[in-house]
């Protein structure tokens, strides 16, 4: 009897834990374009140097979505092909608005990785950060075509469904950054109440464009994370003074259990000009 007793309390705990809900990972990086001017001038730091670094941290860290930026086409390209099986990625050149796998999409790419065994893509779209956001458009005083590509997920394991925003604020044009944060809030409210919204702001925390977010609830997961840190994002492969500019904002979600910037050693001097940002949430 007392043997059925315990046998029966280990059957409860087991279903208890395999009904919690498992946590959800993020990754948002800027993995600093590989366009051939750039390839000259960073040297030891450039893509060419770091691509395979690049693969190698993000099948370590095992993220179950990531949002990149300043992506082009043939970073694309390798990136999809080098985590095929348990990746696919989805975005569009932001200077023509063809897909990244088409051979003629033209600019950097918003894109978005996610792992085919715990995600389903519902729904996608990109959003250009301007007045005219379904056309391919410069908004404001921005100095480069700024864009969203957003994800709707249906989490395989859980039954639920999410939305991910990823994006990359405009690095000169300050009107810019403030009324993308507005389209940015705007354009959350159309999906469910749990989002994800992260990207490469070109603002810190402490920047005024930020307060709309929290009238619209997205608030910023390294403020809010059981355990979290302060560390600079933005490295500028060492030549300048570091900033913290990569962010993540979160509504809907029940606990943001960790938010981390990974500034470890990957076996390359720097993975990026960016150190990749991670998050978990839960349900």
């Amino acid at each position: 009897m007392k043997r059925l007793c315990i046998i029966a309390l280990f059957a409860t705990l087991v279903m208890g834990c395999t009904n919690t809900p498992k946590d959800l990972k993020f990754m948002s990086f800027n993995i600093r374009n590989g366009s051939q001017w750039a390839e000259n001038e960073d040297g030891p730091y450039a893509w060419s140097q770091r691509k395979e670094a690049v693969v190698a941290m993000i099948l370590k860290e095992a993220p179950d979505a990531i949002g990149m930026q300043e992506v082009l086409p043939h970073q694309f390209l390798y990136l999809d092909s080098a985590l095929a099986g348990m990746y696919k990625g989805i975005g569009v050149g932001r200077d023509n608005g063809l897909p990244a796998t088409d051979s003629t999409c033209d600019g950097e790419i918003m894109c978005i990785f996610y792992r085919i065994d715990r995600l389903e893509l519902l729904d996608q779209h990109t959003y250009w950060l301007s007045e005219t956001p379904d056309s391919v458009s410069f908004g404001w005083d921005a100095a480069c075509r700024r864009t969203v590509t957003m994800g709707l997920f249906h989490d395989l394991m859980t039954d639920s469904n999410f939305a991910f925003l990823n994006t990359h604020l405009d690095h000169v044009g300050p009107v810019a950054r403030r009324n993308s944060i507005l389209e940015l809030c705007t354009l959350s409210d159309t999906y469910p109440s749990r989002v994800i919204l992260g990207g490469d702001m070109n603002s810190t925390l402490e920047d005024s464009i930020f307060l709309p977010l929290s009238a619209a609830k997205l608030i910023s997961a390294r403020d809010i994370a059981d355990t979290t840190d302060n560390a600079i994002t933005y490295n500028a492969f060492g030549k300048a003074e570091g900033k913290q500019i990569d962010h993540f904002f979160v509504r809907g979600w029940s606990k943001v259990p960790l938010f981390r910037t990974l500034d470890g050693d990957y076996d390359v001097p720097y993975i990026s000009d960016h150190y990749p940002i991670i998050t978990t949430l839960r349900y």
